[in-house]
């Protein structure tokens, strides 16, 4: 079936244009971090959340991230380029008790500066278990990026994992919560299995990156909450 002209410039303002990201460096030092004028999009998440099965999904590929079974196993920031200066960003996975203290108190230090004062860094994109939403440490991380007034997104990940039903009260209840909290901070339904998601992720992103008019700016947290759920 053909598509009609404004239809084709949706769909391609959907598709995910960085298809044809490469591996470009890693870094474990904030000194190392790589200098250019273009735009990075940091993915971040507790440990075995999918955040790395997330990148593979939307960039239609099979292993472009690590897709470790050991959670905390990635220890470094991996800067994937694509068309020029434009990157995708590989955040360590956070909230893994096995990691030694000072392997944690790194990352906690190496994150919360690249995140606060990354000028390059345009949006974060937080992986969030849809069975577990929003523990403290991911209220941390939204706690360290909210006052730069940068755009985030949650994508709720393992939705297929839950019905229809609750999957739809988890997000309704995320996103009161958020709404009350960061104002202007998004989320949605994700599943790398099925694949659910992806268009809606894809067009946030590639309004990040100056594809499209799609920008989604956050405000500063409103006042202080505890998580939706405890650990």
């Amino acid at each position: 079936m053909l598509l009609k002209s404004q239809d084709k410039v949706n769909h391609l303002n959907n598709m995910p244009f960085f298809q044809n990201a490469v591996f470009f460096t890693s870094v474990n030092d904030i000194r190392n971090l790589p200098v250019h004028s273009g735009v990075e999009v940091a993915f971040a998440g507790r440990s075995n959340a999918g955040k790395s099965s997330v990148i593979n999904k939307l960039t239609n590929r099979n292993r472009l991230a690590f897709v470790s079974k050991t959670p905390g196993r990635t220890q470094l920031i991996n800067f994937f380029q694509f068309d020029k200066e434009l990157f995708l960003v590989d955040l360590p996975g956070y909230g893994y008790a096995k990691v030694p203290l000072s392997i944690r108190q790194h990352w906690e230090q190496f994150l919360s500066t690249y995140l606060q004062t990354r000028e390059s860094l345009h949006g974060l994109v937080l992986i969030v278990d849809i069975r577990h939403p929003l523990k403290p440490l991911d209220i941390q991380m939204l706690d360290w990026f909210a006052p730069t007034g940068k755009s985030i997104h949650i994508l709720l990940t393992k939705a297929d994992k839950l019905s229809r039903n609750q999957a739809n009260n988890t997000l309704i209840e995320v996103r009161k919560y958020l709404q009350q909290f960061y104002a202007h901070c998004s989320v949605q339904l994700f599943s790398s299995t099925k694949g659910d998601g992806v268009e809606e992720a894809t067009s946030v992103i590639n309004g990040w990156f100056g594809i499209n008019q799609t920008t989604l700016p956050i405000n500063s947290r409103k006042n202080k909450k505890p998580p939706v759920k405890g650990e």
